[in-house]
């Protein structure tokens, strides 16, 4: 099974501010990278915050917008309600890697975004190795 990704909200702003992602309806590319990603408008939900039972067994997990909306929730930025309960979220995305590592590594849109920049011996070996890369401002 391939691993899903959560990009939170304010992490992606501040990416797209500094010109190191670019995010479309569907897709999040990781220009320094290349890397693509289909993604899906989500959440993270965190925390049940009136004290009453999960009802619905979703805090600590992600979940797309689109599947808690059939819940009956509400979200309004960092908060959210099904029912009874209120929670606190993160809102972001949830994304899979449109191809695989092994077949990114060799990909020339790879090639093209870091400008035919090799790094034998020194590449990502994972997509999680990657994105810490990203994240450091290593790549």
């Amino acid at each position: 099974m391939q691993n899903r990704i959560f990009f939170p909200q304010a992490a992606l702003d501040q990416w797209g501010i500094e010109g190191k992602v670019d995010l479309s309806a569907s897709d999040l590319i990781l220009l320094a990278e290349g890397r693509s990603y289909k993604v899906v408008e989500a959440v993270h939900v965190v925390t049940e915050v009136t004290g009453a039972n999960d009802a619905h067994q979703i805090v600590g997990k992600v979940k797309s917008k689109v599947s808690l909306e059939e819940l009956g929730a509400e979200i309004l930025e960092n908060s959210m309600i099904i029912g009874d309960n209120a929670y606190d979220v993160i809102p972001g995305w949830a994304g899979m890697a449109k191809s695989t590592f092994a077949s990114h590594l060799l990909s020339g849109e790879r090639m093209n975004a870091r400008g035919g920049k090799t790094d034998v011996g020194s590449a990502p070996n994972t997509d999680e190795e990657l994105l810490r890369r990203f994240l450091d401002n290593t790549l």
